[in-house]
């Protein structure tokens, strides 16, 4: 099915460039899912050893969940400003556990540039982090399989 929530929002990151249609083997997000459980694991054994990379796998498998439902619907993120882009469209267009990824690419963006020395990330934002990756994987997971082609009216 074409999603209905957000589709203003949708057209105009299409005609405004920050979206692009996509079609054939890009248009399934089941392969982007596939690879974001993969980090999910991934993080949840690095979590009591390392937890700066627990979180950013956590981002990363919360950022391909997001980026398999866009591609499902045949569209994908242009270059500039991608990250930004995908948490626009799945807020929009699904809200609930998707909300939260707002302030997990703004963590992540403070750990890959600090600010300040010693802003260090410990094991509970780490494992809250993974959390709510694993919400937003779940909810993707379930989302996907009734997501049809984006088509702009």
């Amino acid at each position: 099915m074409t999603w209905q929530r957000g589709r203003d929002q949708i057209q105009a990151l299409v005609r405004g460039g920050s979206l692009e249609h996509v079609s054939g083997a890009a248009a399934d997000g089941t392969a982007l899912l596939a690879s974001a459980a993969n980090l999910l694991a991934s993080a949840a054994r690095e979590l009591d050893e390392n937890p700066e990379a627990a979180y950013v796998l956590a981002y990363d498998a919360a950022r391909k969940s997001c980026a398999a439902l866009l591609a499902q619907q045949g569209l994908r993120t242009m270059s500039s400003g991608h990250h930004v882009t995908t948490e626009q469209v799945v807020r929009t267009q699904f809200g609930g556990p998707f909300d939260a990824f707002s302030s997990l690419r703004r963590r992540r963006s403070e750990i890959e540039y600090p600010r300040l020395p010693g802003d260090e990330v410990g094991h509970d934002e780490a494992e809250q982090a993974l959390n709510r990756a694993t919400a937003i994987h779940e909810a993707a997971s379930q989302l996907l399989p009734n997501l049809s082609l984006f088509r702009a009216e």
